[in-house]
């Protein structure tokens, strides 16, 4: 009976699965679903949150939030593609304001749009306030070079374009800066997803005399490299050498972990991209002992570009550093240890032990990850450094990245310099991170499970705030010039000096 039953159960999902293989065959970016399908996701992922959201109502009040959400639902009344429905969730979504609690589109939209040659964007740009500078043009015949001023894109000012941009963000709390970093991540798929793909656009922008102008500029195409025919599959191998897996990996690893030393200055300066990369436990063995063989005086961590990872790894990074015990947090709780709609997130039953086993109910009826709230972290002897910090961090500094920042701030060899941390200083929700599938679109959103509050007395709804504050600045990008690693290294030269 048990074997049969097997049998039936796997024929089954091998015919689901062969059903659902067609229909993504057939997935056009611009189909439309029904009214009656779209609100059944809506209303979905509305039970979802409230059973398993830590932090649904942390900034936005439960009436106001049931009022967004009947918003978005009764306000579905229409058929609409996915692009169109992923941006009413996600207008809908950052009202929690919780940067871990993200919308992304189905994959077989991703998929699709790989494949396909749409228009792009001829423009990077980087932003932040009211500002727009370019990065890099694709055009190198064009005016607009790197570092231009740009004042508008076809006839919208700068500030309309980021206002239109911004309300699909997620953020913790109230850190605009994020936003801007996001869209500079990708300024043109922000923009196609506003107000679609154009074949051309009228740039504004203030040229090298001063003065404003425009440029029309035509979108472009990216490049799809079509896989050799086999008569010329060996003439490409041996003209070229194809790297293997292994050395791409170890590129990326490279590029991702790095340590370097000024002899002249005494300074090391460590780079790391993420709390989650392969090796970096031994990476920061190896470093820290290095350090420690070359006497540097100066220890500069770069932490810009690390949007968080594992939280474990910013603890141990944090001990080699710290010079007292420390705490990870004053909370660590979930609201529920079972999932309402399971079927529709991915990795439920994996994280259903950890929820059940690694956590315990208290007064407060939240469940709580006690190994994080009383446990105290001891600073390293081994090979611990306790000469001049100075923290890199930006609005890209997210999460465990933040925490780490966020832990030393204050310490008295410890300098934190450039922007505000895209990740809360007061907390954020994280720990663990699921992903919400919507039956009929199939668009994703990320569901964190625990409340973390770093520490209780910090103001709520900001980043980590930097000792000394350096912003971007258009002649820098012009020039190609590291702002904040420059500043770093003057203040060295000024203390050695002294």
């Amino acid at each position: 009976m048990q074997k049969s039953q097997l049998f039936i159960g796997l024929f089954c999902m091998l015919f689901c699965w062969s059903c659902s293989s067609s229909r993504s065959g057939q997935y056009s970016i611009q189909q439309k679903y029904a009214p009656s399908e779209l609100q059944e996701d809506a209303q979905i992922l509305e039970k979802i949150l409230e059973s398993n959201h830590p932090s649904l109502y942390w900034y936005t009040p439960k009436e106001k939030m049931d009022g967004y959400f009947a918003e978005t639902i009764h306000g579905i009344q229409d058929s609409l593609n996915e692009v169109e429905f992923r941006n009413r969730i996600a207008v809908l979504i950052s009202q929690i304001r919780c940067g871990h609690t993200i919308v992304r589109y189905s994959n077989q939209f991703i998929k699709s749009l790989s494949k396909n040659r749409v228009p792009q964007f001829p423009l990077s740009i980087k932003t932040w306030d009211d500002s727009l500078v370019v990065l890099a043009n694709i055009n190198a015949k064009s005016n607009i070079k790197r570092g231009t001023i740009i004042t508008s894109i076809n006839g919208r000012s700068n500030r309309s374009l980021l206002d239109s941009f911004f309300k699909f963000i997620s953020i913790d709390g109230n850190n605009d800066s994020y936003k801007s970093q996001i869209v500079s991540n990708n300024f043109g798929a922000w923009y196609r997803n506003r107000f679609g793909a154009d074949t051309s656009y009228v740039i504004g922008y203030i040229d090298s005399a001063g003065i404003e102008r425009k440029e029309t500029m035509k979108s472009f195409r990216p490049f799809i490299i079509e896989k050799p025919k086999s008569d010329s599959l060996q003439k490409l191998m041996s003209a070229f050498k194809i790297p293997t897996k292994r050395e791409i990996r170890k590129a990326r690893r490279n590029a991702a972990l790095s340590l370097t030393f000024d002899d002249t200055t005494s300074t090391a300066y460590m780079h790391l991209a993420g709390f989650s990369i392969n090796g970096l436990q031994r990476f920061m063995r190896k470093s820290f002992r290095q350090i420690e063989e070359k006497k540097s005086r100066n220890l500069i961590i770069d932490v810009r570009d690390n949007g968080g990872g594992h939280l474990n790894n910013s603890i141990r990074l944090t001990q080699y550093l710290a010079k007292h015990p420390f705490k990870v947090a004053d909370t660590v709780a979930a609201i529920n240890r079972n999932f309402t709609k399971g079927k529709y997130i991915r990795q439920s039953f994996w994280f259903w032990f950890p929820l059940n086993f690694n956590t315990t109910k208290m007064e407060d009826g939240r469940y709580h990850y006690h190994r994080f709230e009383t446990k105290k972290y001891q600073p390293f002897v081994n090979h611990h450094y306790d000469g001049n910090i100075y923290l890199l961090q930006g609005p890209s500094t997210f999460s465990a990245a933040a925490v780490f920042t966020a832990s030393l701030k204050g310490q008295e060899n410890v300098q934190l310099i450039g922007e505000e941390t895209g990740g809360g200083n007061y907390g954020n929700s994280a720990i663990h991170l699921l992903t919400v599938v919507l039956p009929n679109t199939k668009i994703q959103v990320t569901l964190p499970l625990f409340r973390v509050v770093l520490d209780k007395d910090r103001p709520m709804g900001r980043g980590v705030i930097p000792d000394l504050l350096v912003t971007p600045n258009s002649f820098a990008i012009k020039q190609g010039v590291d702002l904040k690693l420059q500043v770093v290294k003057e203040k060295i030269k000024v203390k050695i000096k002294k």
